[in-house]
C-alpha cells in the first residue's frame, strides 16, 4: 500500500550537502587499491548508485535541505557530526528541531573514544554512535574487542549503536562486516540497542533470525533505493517485524529524496507499518522529541 496521506518520516542517515562531497571520504581512501576507485568515482561505491544528487552552489546549505526535507515530508533527520562537515554539527545547533546528532566511533583509538562520546553526548545531546566497520583503517569486526568499550558506553547512555553489516559498496574487504558477528554483541550485551546500517546483503535472512532472536536489534534502510529494498525485510516487517525496521535514506551521499520517496510509493508495506517504518520506531529508539 502506498504511503498514507500526511505522514511524515524521520530520516536516520542524512547529511547537509556542504562543499566539497568527496572530503566525506578522505578516511577510506588508504583502503581503496583499485584505480578506478581511488581516481575517477566522486563516492566510493559510485558504480552501485545512478544519478547521484548534484546540490551545486547553494546560499545556505541547511536551509536547502530542509527545503527538500519539507518537499518529501521528511519531519527530522540524523546527521553525524564527526569528520570534515562541520555543516552538520552547525545544523543541529541551529535548528534542534529538525536535527539530530550522531557521531561515527573509531574504536581504534581506544579510552580515548569513549571520552569523546561521553563528552559529546553532554555537550551537544548525542541521540546515537554509529561507525563502518569495513571502512575503518585498520579495520575492526563487529564482535571485535576494541569495540566492546563503544558497546559498553551506548549501555550506559542509553543510546544506539548503528554499524553497516553486510558486503560493503566500496571495493574493500567485507570480513568485519559479517552479519554472523552480531550474534556474540547482541548475546554479550543484552541492554544494546543495535540497529543495523546498509543492508546486509547477502545475509538478509540471517538478519532477520536475529532479530527474532534478540529484542533489541533493529534494521535501518540505509543507502538503499526503495526499489530495492529485500524481500525478506519487508516481509518481516508486515510480519512478526514491524517494531524492527526503520527509515534511513541517503541524501545528498548517493541518493536524491525524490527518488526515495517516490520508489517508496511502490513498497509493499501494510498500512499500519507505515507509521512505524517512517518515524514511530525511531522516535521509540532514539528516544526523540517528535
Amino acid at each position: 500500500m502506498p504511503i498514507p496521506t500526511g505522514l511524515r518520516a524521520i530520516d536516520l542517515m542524512m547529511n547537509i550537502p556542504d562543499g566539497d562531497p568527496t572530503a566525506w571520504y578522505e578516511f577510506i581512501k588508504p583502503l581503496l587499491l583499485d584505480e578506478e576507485s581511488r581516481k575517477a568515482f566522486k563516492m566510493p561505491a559510485q558504480y552501485m548508485f545512478k544519478d547521484i544528487p548534484e546540490i551545486g552552489d547553494q546560499k545556505d546549505y541547511v536551509q536547502y535541505a530542509i527545503g527538500q526535507m519539507d518537499k518529501w515530508g521528511v519531519e527530522q533527520a540524523m546527521l553525524g557530526i564527526s569528520g570534515p562537515n562541520s555543516a552538520n554539527l552547525e545544523a543541529c545547533q541551529k535548528r534542534p528541531d529538525r536535527f539530530f546528532p550522531s557521531y561515527g566511533a573509531n574504536p581504534n583509538n581506544g579510552m580515548d573514544e569513549v571520552r569523546k562520546i561521553r563528552q559529546l553526548h553532554k555537550d551537544h545531546g548525542l541521540k546515537a554512535v554509529t561507525g563502518f566497520p569495513s571502512g575503518l583503517c585498520p579495520q575492526v569486526p563487529l564482535n571485535d574487542k576494541k569495540y566492546y568499550p563503544i558497546y559498553a558506553t551506548c549501555v550506559d547512555l542509553d543510546i544506539p549503536i548503528c554499524l553497516c553489516v553486510g558486503v560493503p559498496g566500496p571495493r574493500i574487504p567485507m570480513a568485519p562486516q559479517k552479519v554472523e558477528h552480531i550474534d556474540e554483541v547482541c548475546w554479550f550485551f543484552p541492554e544494546l540497542k543495535f540497529v543495523m546500517r546498509h543492508g546486509g546483503e547477502p545475509w538478509v535472512d540471517l538478519a532477520v533470525k536475529l532479530m527474532l532472536k534478540y529484542p533489541n536489534l533493529y534494521y535501518s534502510t540505509s543507502a538503499f533505493a526503495p526499489k530495492h529494498y529485500p524481500k525478506a525485510i519487508v516481509d518481516y516487517a508486515n510480519t512478526r517485524g514491524a517494531d524492527k525496521i526503520m527509515y534511513a535514506g541517503y541524501f545528498p551521499m548517493g541518493l536524491s529524496l525524490e527518488r526515495i520517496f517516490t520508489e517508496m510509493q511502490k513498497v509493499p508495506f501494510k498500512d499500519e507499518v507505515w507509521p512505524k517504518f517512517l518515524r514511530d520506531n525511531a522516535v521509540r529508539v532514539f528516544k526523540l522529541d517528535a
